[in-house]
Parts: C-alpha cells; sequence; structure tokens
C-alpha cells in the first residue's frame, strides 16, 4: 500500500493500491525518476474516473482538496503489512 499526503500540510490523506499509484504516474507529469510528488487540479481528478481510475482514488484526492482548487501530495511506501 500506498501512503498520501498533502504536501503542503503533511496530512494524511489516505492509503492507495499500487494500481492506483501507476494510474497517477501513467496520467500526471513526473519531473524525474524519483520525483514522489503530483500536483492535481481539481477538474483534473474530475476526468480520472472516466479514464478508469478506482472511486477509491478519486476520493482520496477529492478529500486532499478540501476547498480548494488544486492540491499538491506527495506518498510515500507503507511499511505497515494490512
Amino acid at each position: 500500500m500506498i501512503k498520501v499526503f498533502n504536501k503542503a500540510t503533511n496530512e494524511f490523506l489516505g492509503r492507495i493500491s499500487e494500481t492506483d499509484l501507476q494510474f497517477l504516474a501513467d496520467h500526471l507529469e513526473e519531473e524525474g525518476l524519483a520525483d514522489r510528488d503530483y500536483f492535481i487540479r481539481a477538474e483534473t481528478i474530475e476526468t480520472f474516473p472516466a479514464e478508469g481510475a478506482s472511486p477509491h482514488l478519486v476520493e482520496v484526492l477529492k478529500g486532499g482538496l478540501r476547498s480548494e482548487q488544486s492540491v499538491e501530495i506527495r506518498w510515500e511506501e507503507d511499511s505497515k503489512r494490512l
């Protein structure tokens, strides 16, 4: 599992699957191979269901938006195995 955080506040947003992380990598711009963050606009998140994103991924990302129009997230591997 992958833990997702609001990069600015370090607020934990939720856990996503490796498949969800791959979706983000496939659909968003990465600045480098070691990049572990993404800047996402609300309107981009709205397109994700039609592009095949899991409902859970969309829920986690929307939770990070709050009342904002965009969010920068960071991710890390979860060392805790469920």
